[in-house]
């Protein structure tokens, strides 16, 4: 079935109360059921109906995969979508993406400027000339294999040095280097998570984080940012884990006091991810706290190279106890064995220099050319201030964040609603930024959301102003 047929009989699809995947699913659904799209017939692909109805993708993805988990449709790589009740065989069928891994997974040659994914957009300097130096090193290589599920010896050293010197003693056999902070937390949702597990998180929280865990069929209770009412929530509901984001709190930017954070730590009865993985974006001045596995053995502790130097490098890490690197050395052996070698090799080298790299200054320069920006064409957003990080947690005065980023998408722009980074759902009313673009990127982007903004149009019920809240 071509596209604009499949329009033409949605209708005004649009027209109703709630966010747009949920209203198209809603009446996909109802031509299904009333016999209007039989079984088997073949829907267009996401993007090719998303191009007929002037949406995003995620829109037509999310309703299809609504539509999907109701048994009313069926996807399969390589056949399409068809209307259940076909039958033929065929590959397993396309795991839902969120939609801040949706523009990871494809590339963009329409144009449209991307919001979504915070990570920097260029390798710096320093990465080519730590490759360089390890040239040497890999030619007196002989005897060795590759393989180290636990990661190099040469890099679970040098991150062991580096948070003894913080102020938490380890030793190497506590250390596991991962593909990316993605993978440590892959990899301990597989550990420590069974279906049906209540995991508890912050609200709203880093969106890769929710996805590890789903994946794993936990249920998420959220709790304030910092997990305030850790305590209570861990006695009245006994979850398998928790989850939280000290320093630079992603989305909000937030950092945790050093008395709250060994308070949490100390309160820990059940493991504590703590997710480090912003720690390294300070502004000039600020100062770095004591990592929470200081305070306690319950906490495990994730990094990465991916916000602070560069993504492609794909060097993560996990800092546990001893038998739990070892259970997760085992789980990680299954699926690739180890990672890059002259990745890790050459991160050795760049651990050092992470104070040196110029980041700071970039990142504050960065923050203060994008906010200035919108609070001089978007006097009405609320967009507090930040200390480190990467992301701008921008709340709008009326309307919500889903329903505004679709109307941003079509501007040429796409935008993280706060709603798929709140499992409590009180985050409508916020989208998420970031500031990790070239400058002469952050000022376009500005146009495209001030353009975006004056053509926006919010549901009937979300028209009146916010009240102000101080920034």
């Amino acid at each position: 079935m071509r596209p604009i047929e499949v329009a033409e009989r949605l209708g005004r699809w649009s027209s109703g109360r709630g966010p747009l995947y949920v209203l198209l699913a809603a009446r996909l659904r109802r031509l299904i059921d009333d016999g209007e799209l039989p079984p088997g017939v073949l829907l267009p692909p996401d993007r090719a109906l998303a191009g007929a109805l002037a949406v995003g993708r995620t829109t037509v993805v999310a309703a299809y995969d609504l539509l999907r988990s109701e048994g009313r449709i069926t996807r399969r790589q390589g056949s399409g979508t068809h209307v259940a009740g076909w039958t033929s065989a065929g590959p397993v069928e396309d795991a839902p993406v969120d939609p801040m891994f949706l523009d990871s997974l494809e590339s963009r040659d329409d144009g449209v400027l991307l919001a979504i994914c915070a990570a920097p957009g260029d390798p710096p300097p320093q990465v080519a000339e730590a490759y360089a130096q390890i040239v040497p090193e890999l030619a007196r290589i002989t005897g060795d294999i590759g393989y180290y599920p636990f990661g190099h010896p040469v890099l679970r050293q040098a991150l062991a040095d580096r948070y003894t010197g913080r102020g938490v003693p380890t030793c190497p056999d506590q250390v596991m280097v991962t593909n990316g902070g993605q993978q440590a937390l892959s990899l301990l949702a597989h550990a420590l998570v069974s279906p049906g597990d209540q995991v508890l998180v912050e609200a709203p929280t880093y969106p890769g984080a929710l996805e590890a865990f789903r994946e794993k069929g936990a249920v998420l209770r959220g709790l304030p940012v910092g997990l305030d009412g850790f305590e209570a929530a861990v006695r009245e509901r006994r979850p398998a884990l928790a989850y939280v984001i000290p320093t630079y709190q992603n989305p909000t930017g937030s950092v945790l006091p050093s008395l709250a954070r060994e308070r949490l730590a100390r309160a820990a009865d059940v493991p504590l991810i703590e997710d480090e993985v912003p720690a390294d974006l300070g502004f000039p001045g600020t100062t770095r706290l004591t990592p929470m596995a200081a305070y306690s053995d319950a906490v495990i502790s994730i990094g990465s190279l991916s916000k602070s130097i560069w993504g492609g490098l794909r060097i993560g890490w996990i800092r546990a106890s001893a038998p739990l690197i070892n259970r997760l050395a085992r789980i990680r052996a299954v699926h690739d064995l180890g990672g890059n070698v002259p990745a890790q090799l050459a991160a050795a080298h760049l651990l050092p220099q992470l104070d040196r790299v110029g980041l700071a200054e970039e990142l504050q320069a960065r923050h203060d050319h994008l906010r200035g920006l919108l609070t001089q064409h978007l006097p009405t957003w609320a967009v507090p201030t930040v200390t480190g990080g990467q992301c701008l947690w921008v709340r709008l005065p009326y309307g919500d964040g889903a329903s505004y980023a679709q109307t941003a998408l079509r501007h040429g722009l796409a935008v993280l609603p706060g709603t798929g980074l709140d499992v409590t759902g009180q985050s409508d009313a916020h989208v998420r930024l970031h500031f990790r673009a070239r400058p002469d990127e952050l000022t376009e982007a500005v146009t495209r959301l001030t353009t975006a903004w004056h053509a926006y149009h919010p549901p009937a019920d979300r028209v009146h102003p916010r009240p102000a809240i101080a920034i």
